[in-house]
């Protein structure tokens, strides 16, 4: 496990994982409250000024990412991809080691399902040296137990499981400006 688990604005990027169209609605709860999440992600994500990563999964079968979260995109660079795994897309693989030749040494992670693509892509990214942030209410998968499993994956593979008001307020760091203004609003 890393030592210095401390965010800043700086040296982390947002990882939005395969939250699309034909796949979220299968998830626990219809995937709400793990979409909402992630919008607050993207919103404040974009605030602070974080590197944004989305993937789509096949997105010709799936769908593109859904409205509520795409609307919300920023300078975000969107990845399709055919591999579980972010990192196991060439494009992808090579977005995240520049982000890290260029300081990103966290990264916050997201999206669906918990227990595969999230999983393999938290697996990959640890084993390319990040210190990976999962966030847990902001991932979702079609059942409790799975969800459940995806936690204990994550933690084995040494990222942080946290959660999105966790994250954002430490990218915050201090109660003032544009960004905590905007950050509380979101999570009220």
């Amino acid at each position: 496990m890393p030592t210095d688990l401390s965010l800043s604005p700086a040296s982390t990027a947002l990882l939005v994982v395969d939250m699309q169209q034909k796949l979220v609605p299968a998830m626990q709860d219809g995937g709400a409250p793990c979409v909402a999440n992630a919008a607050r992600l993207l919103q404040g994500g974009h605030a602070l000024g974080l590197r944004t990563l989305v993937t789509e999964q096949y997105p010709k079968g799936l769908g593109p990412t859904v409205p509520e979260l795409a609307a919300h995109f920023g300078q975000a660079t969107v990845h399709d991809k055919i591999a579980f795994a972010a990192t196991g897309n060439g494009p992808t693989r090579g977005l995240l080691a520049l982000w890290q030749s260029q300081g990103v040494r966290s990264v916050l992670v997201c999206g669906i399902e918990a227990h595969i693509c999230v999983y393999q892509s938290v697996r990959g990214l640890a084993e390319m040296g990040f210190v990976v942030h999962v966030v847990s209410d902001a991932c979702a998968s079609r059942t409790a137990d799975n969800h459940r499993i995806a936690q204990g994956l994550w933690r084995r593979c040494g990222a942080v499981v946290t959660s999105t008001e966790a994250c954002l307020f430490d990218l915050l760091g201090q109660a003032h400006g544009d960004a905590f203004k905007l950050i509380s609003r979101l999570i009220r």
